[in-house]
Order: C-alpha cells, then sequence, then structure tokens
C-alpha cells in the first residue's frame, strides 16, 4: 500500500530565521519531499523578524541542509542530498520580514493567502508569541474555515510552566480558534519507536496479556542525556529538567505503554483513552520527587564543569538539571505497580527506555529463578525492544540462566531518514491529529505536577548533587528503595536486555 500524498496547503512558518526550523523543520519537510509524499500545491512561506529575502532564505536553508547531513552528530544525517527532491522544496519557498506584534503584517498576510486552498501555521517561536500570533491570525481572518478549505495552527513545546499558565494558554487559544484547529507538537511522538509501542502491544499476543498489575512488578521511564546546558544557561535557569520533560515527553510514553485500548485508533477515541488513564494518576507530592544538580565530573574522558559554572547559570542555582518521580495509577489494570520516572543532563549514557520489571513465577522453579525478567522498548538511541527471561542451561539438572529476545528497527526494517517531525508534519497536513496533544490532556499532566512545582518552588531546600558522568544522585535510590526496588542501569536497550551471566 503506498501512502497518499498530503493534501495541497500554503505552510506558514513564524520563526523562519531560528534554530528549530534550520535544524529540524526544513529538514523533515524535504524528507517528506524525498518520500514523494508532498503534493506539487505546497507553498512555504518563512515569516520572521530577520531582513532577508526569498532567495537569501533559501540560500541559507539549502546550505545548513547540506552542512547538517554532513555532521555525524547532527538529528539530519544523509548519505547525500538529492538536489531533486530540495528543489522540490526551494522552488515552493518565499519568505516575508514580519513582526508578530504588528496588525498591519497579518493583514498582508491575509491577502497573500486570499486564494490558498488550505493553510497551516507553525509556531516555532518563542512560547510568549504563541497568543499573540494567535491573536493576529484571527483578528485578520485567518483562522476562519470556510467551503471546505482548512485553517490549522501548530504550537511547540512547552506548553505553559504549570497548571494555571497551561489553563490560561488554553482558555485563550480556544477563544481564538476551535480547539480541532489546534496541533499541539510534542517531536517525541513522532519518533517510529515511540509509535510503535501501540503497535507492539495492540497488533500482536505476545507483549499486551503482560502490560497490568498481575505480570508487571514495576515501571521505569528513562530519558538521559550526556550533554549539559551548553549555550542555553539563561533558558535552562527558568525551566529545570521537570518542566523541560516531564509533562509532554515522558509523559506522552507514560501514556503509550499504559493506557487502556481504545475503542478505535481514530485520533479523538486514542486522545481519550490517554485522558482516562492521565485521569486516574494520583497528584504527585514532593515526598515522591527528587531534583537533582549535575557537579563537576567527566564524560567519555572529557572533564565536564558544574551546572552551577556554566555560563549565564546563577552560582547558587537550585534549578533541577535531574528529576525523579514516583508515579501511581489507581485504575484496575495499575493499581500498586509503581511508575518511575527520570530524567537528567550530564548522566552515563543518552538513552530513551522503558524497561517493564515482571513479576516472577510462583511454583516448583521459584527459587531457581533469580535474574529479574524484563520488557524493554527502546526509544533512543537504538530502537526496538528486548525481552529477558529464565531458560533452562544444558545438562542433566535442572538449572536456569537468564536468556533473551529482541527486535531492533534498524536490522529488521529498512529505516527512511527522520529527524522526529516529518510523520507531525504530513499527519498536521492531513488533519489527523492522534499524535498530538488535546488541551484536557495538557492540564492533566501538569495537574499531576502541580505539588512538585510548588514545592520545588519555594525558598528551602537545596539539589542534591551528582558527579557529571554518573547515573545521577544518591537520594533517588532512596525513592525506589522504600519500595523494595532499584534502578536498572542508564543503559541502551541491548544492553538491559543482555543474558546474563555470560558464557
Amino acid at each position: 500500500m503506498s501512502t497518499p500524498t498530503a493534501p495541497p496547503c500554503t505552510m506558514v512558518l513564524f520563526g523562519a530565521a531560528g534554530d528549530l526550523a534550520q535544524r529540524l523543520l526544513m529538514p523533515a519537510i524535504y524528507d517528506l519531499s524525498a518520500a514523494g509524499l508532498l503534493d506539487p500545491g505546497l507553498k512555504i512561506i518563512g515569516a520572521d523578524h530577520n531582513d532577508r529575502d526569498a532567495a537569501g532564505w533559501r540560500t541559507e536553508i539549502g546550505d545548513a541542509l547540506h552542512a547538517f547531513a554532513a555532521e555525524p552528530g547532527s538529528e539530519f544525517h544523509a548519505a547525500s542530498i538529492d538536489e531533486k527532491a530540495w528543489s522540490f522544496v526551494a522552488d515552493r519557498m518565499d519568505y516575508v520580514r514580519f513582526d508578530f506584534t504588528q496588525d498591519a503584517d497579518y493583514d498582508a498576510l491575509a491577502k497573500r493567502l486570499a486564494d490558498a486552498e488550505n493553510a497551516l501555521f507553525y509556531c516555532a517561536v518563542s512560547p510568549r508569541f504563541f497568543e499573540t500570533i494567535a491573536a493576529g491570525l484571527a483578528r485578520s481572518g485567518l483562522l476562519e474555515e470556510k467551503e471546505g478549505r482548512f485553517r490549522r495552527l501548530i504550537i511547540e513545546k512547552p506548553f505553559g510552566r504549570d497548571l494555571a499558565s497551561a489553563r490560561e494558554l488554553n482558555a485563550k487559544l480556544t477563544s481564538l480558534a476551535k480547539e480541532t484547529q489546534l496541533y499541539r507538537i510534542d517531536h517525541f511522538l513522532g519518533k517510529d519507536a515511540v509509535q510503535g509501542i501501540t503497535a507492539l502491544r495492540f497488533a500482536s499476543r505476545a507483549f499486551e496479556p503482560l502490560l497490568g498489575r498481575d505480570a508487571v512488578a514495576s515501571v521505569q521511564i528513562t530519558a538521559a542525556e550526556t550533554v549539559g546546558v551548553e549555550e542555553r544557561g539563561s533558558f535552562y535557569e527558568t525551566i529545570g529538567a521537570l518542566r523541560d520533560m516531564v509533562p509532554n515527553h515522558l509523559f506522552s510514553l507514560l501514556t503509550l505503554v499504559a493506557m487502556d485500548k481504545p475503542y478505535s485508533f481514530d485520533a479523538e477515541d486514542v486522545r481519550n483513552a490517554k485522558v482516562a488513564l492521565l485521569d486516574a494518576i494520583r497528584p504527585i507530592s514532593a515526598r515522591d520527587a527528587v531534583r537533582g544538580q549535575y557537579a563537576a565530573g567527566t564524560i567519555a574522558g572529557k572533564a565536564v564543569r558544574a551546572y552551577r559554572d556554566e555560563d549565564k547559570v546563577a552560582h547558587d542555582s537550585r534549578t533541577e538539571t535531574y528529576a525523579a518521580i514516583e508515579v501511581r495509577i489507581d485504575n484496575d489494570r495499575w493499581r500498586d505497580v509503581p511508575f518511575y520516572i527520570r530524567t537528567g543532563k550530564c548522566m552515563s549514557a543518552h538513552v530513551t527506555t522503558i524497561a517493564l520489571t515482571l513479576r516472577l513465577p510462583s511454583g516448583p522453579l521459584d527459587a531457581a529463578t533469580t535474574d529479574p525478567h524484563l520488557l524493554v522498548f527502546g526509544i533512543d538511541p537504538q530502537r526496538g525492544l528486548v525481552q529477558r527471561f529464565a531458560a533452562k542451561r544444558p545438562g542433566v539438572d535442572m538449572r536456569l540462566g537468564a536468556a533473551g529476545a529482541s527486535f531492533r528497527y534498524d536490522t529488521t526494517f529498512d529505516e527512511p531518514p527522520n529527524v522526529g517531525y516529518e510523520t507531525l508534519l504530513y499527519h498536521a497536513m492531513c488533519g489527523d491529529a492522534t499524535l498530538f496533544q488535546r488541551d484536557d490532556m495538557i492540564e492533566r499532566e501538569w495537574a499531576a505536577l502541580q505539588p512538585v512545582l510548588a514545592a520545588w518552588g519555594g525558598p528551602d531546600g537545596e539539589p542534591a548533587f551528582y558527579a557529571a558522568g554518573t547515573d545521577g544522585p544518591h537520594e533517588a535510590e532512596a525513592l525506589l528503595a522504600r519500595n523494595g526496588d532499584c534502578w536498572l542501569p542508564v543503559a541502551p536497550l541491548e544492553a538491559l536486555g543482555a543474558s546474563q551471566p555470560p558464557k
């Protein structure tokens, strides 16, 4: 079955000169072009305050595309650029100098789009402009949908800083546009391995029967980075690890692995299933959370300075670069199963995994089974699934050893280039909101975390310090130890699923 091309539309990219547009959005559009998924009627209008023309923007994006393709560490890495696919995109690019605060610029844009069949507006800008841009579009009539034409607005994270600000932003946006026009984007949900969780659960009899309190003892969701704040010290001081990662990326992983089967896989049924799961989360108290901050250490043989010594960071900063929380879900499927979520910078490895520790079977062989049985979903950098279980060792007596089975995307399928935005942009053009956050989802995520945010925002308490290059602060171990659990190593998929002891 061939994937149909997206419908024709004019995409207006607010923040066209920014890093997000250069590093991820335009490479994703190029990848869609290379895959033949864009309609010839596509137009792309870059809108930003920078003084340049269309030719200059095309050259700038083209140079960046070639540079990122040759850069091994970039998210967009390709052996070569298909010049035909790039020309398809470049020929459809235009640029307008735009002041987000000026009504006249929205009026001029409305005239330019007067005959546009469909329009997709992307806010690749600072969150302080989300409402400003939505209000400008609404005032000039650019969000009016008539004669079957769509008008959609994509909004990047962070979506609020807490429950109150998220509610306020939702209220303002839904007063300017219909909820069905709003696409709150979380690029984690564009990753094939994340979308693949749904397929592994509901398209196979092998795994779904295991996902529940009868078989699962605990769940660990880990998103660890080896990089620090780099040049973003002033930004990171205002947000921290909890706000940056948990009420979007990691709660998205939580809902995918824990939600009940939706009535259908239409967007609203899937999102309703996620909301039902979020509704069942107990509010998380400060005693269920640990905040940490990296101290000086060593990563890959290189010395790393402490967070407080980073540029544009306060020398007495209490901002967390590590956060761990225990989540409890009060429903029939997961009651009494702890979910542990951790995320941090300057840790020992760059990995994102979901590891389910299975209950050991009871019976005549229970004393012979000692190694933990695991089911691990790998999101990044190794994508797939591994299972660790017990098997009989060769010999005349019944002795067990750890064994494993695995599936890897990169060795099973031919993987097209993907920076995480291709699927999301394509679905937004097609009007499929399955992978996008709804207003009630956003508010429930913040509501669950609000007690922790309130406690950490108070005047007391230092973060727990951990050396750069380690798995996090020792205090995080106590969070699990009270339940008789311990953290798995911060390690890639294959290491977590490796048979032990080795032959």
